[in-house]
């Protein structure tokens, strides 16, 4: 039976429209980067790859198709009831999916549709997908990214939380890369997503962002923790007139505290970080450091860390007059109608225009 096939732009379009995406690779492969929202429901685990692998590699094709076959059998019945579960929209079928669109993905179809859950195969599998995010990054055809700028803790991201609840388009790369763009960004966060999955979910979000259309962000170093922005949208935060929101210390302070709840619990995650900066603070300013972490002086303990480290490194980022609307925040509520103003500023000038 060969199983029936749609290439990438129309499972794409299905997907969008709520089809499930099925990933039929090995955990492995799937945790490298998959097509956002799919599920994995591998034909083979990881160590049945490789042993799959190693036949063919000594045996030969036949032994390895199989020793495959044999492997897989006992397992199918869980295969088709881990997408019955996960599957909401029973009128649409499937959309399955490996490496290169290959036996794996081929298999997984077949098996489905057999059992009367309607499926497709996709052709070019996981490796068109990437190849699809690659080139979007490349022609960077996208509309304006309006940047907030500022000194750590003004509140920027909050902001642009603020901003997407009253309807404007908001491009959260810290969201996407599960981390705060700092030395302490990801205390208290789970795993960032790998580099592959990073680029896959920042095309899922800066597809609805057209040539015409805007979104606002904020403004990053082309890194965000262990993952890296690719290097045209870095480019591309770098165009537009920045929107520099003001904020005193004490305002900081707190936005802080509030973005890292529970501190007491993540104590002993801040030691490694702190001591991180020896080489540009000195050890007894670090030791200092760690004893208002002991202490649990945290109001200080942030204080100084904006004072003697955050300010100093990111003052730079402040882009020249010309280029750049200063905000003052505070109070919170004519600041924000400060920097909605700012953002109709920047909107009515040409797109790239000082």
């Amino acid at each position: 039976m060969t199983a029936r096939t749609i290439t990438l732009e129309k499972a794409l379009s299905l997907r969008d429209q709520g089809t499930l995406m099925i990933d039929a690779r090995t955990p492995a492969e799937f945790a490298d980067g998959t097509i956002p929202g799919a599920i994995n429901v591998p034909l083979l685990d990881n160590e049945q790859r490789h042993q799959v692998g190693s036949v063919y590699n000594q045996q030969g094709k036949a032994e390895a198709r199989l020793l495959g076959v044999k492997l897989v059998s006992p397992h199918i019945p869980a295969m088709i009831d881990a997408v019955l579960e996960a599957r909401s929209e029973p009128k649409q079928p499937v959309v399955v999916f490996c490496w290169r669109g290959g036996m794996r993905s081929g298999a997984l179809t077949n098996f489905l549709n057999l059992a009367g859950i309607p499926a497709l195969q996709m052709t070019g599998g996981y490796k068109v997908f990437r190849r699809h995010v690659l080139d979007f990054f490349a022609a960077g055809s996208w509309g304006r990214l309006i940047v907030l700028r500022g000194l750590t803790g003004v509140g920027k991201t909050q902001l642009l939380h603020r901003l997407r609840a009253d309807g404007l388009p908001v491009l959260d790369l810290e969201a996407l890369a599960n981390h705060r763009g700092s030395a302490f960004g990801a205390l208290g966060l789970g795993p960032q997503p790998s580099q592959k999955q990073f680029d896959a979910l920042l095309w899922d979000a800066m597809r609805f962002i057209p040539p015409g259309a805007y979104a606002l962000a904020e403004g990053e170093s082309r890194h965000i923790g262990r993952v890296a922005l690719p290097k045209t949208v870095y480019a591309a935060l770098q165009e537009e007139t920045s929107l520099w929101i003001e904020a005193s210390l004490d305002y900081r302070v707190k936005i802080i505290l509030d973005d890292y709840p529970a501190l007491d619990g993540l104590k002993s995650e801040f030691i490694r970080p702190i001591e991180a900066l020896k080489e540009k603070l000195g050890k007894e300013k670090v030791t200092e450091f760690l004893q208002l972490l002991e202490l649990g002086e945290w109001k200080k303990l942030v204080a100084e860390l904006m004072v003697h480290y955050y300010d100093p490194l990111y003052r730079h980022t402040c882009p020249d007059s010309a280029q750049r609307i200063d905000v003052p925040i505070e109070p919170e509520a004519d600041g924000l109608q400060r920097l909605r103003e700012a953002i109709h500023a920047v909107l009515a000038r040409t797109p790239g225009q000082d």
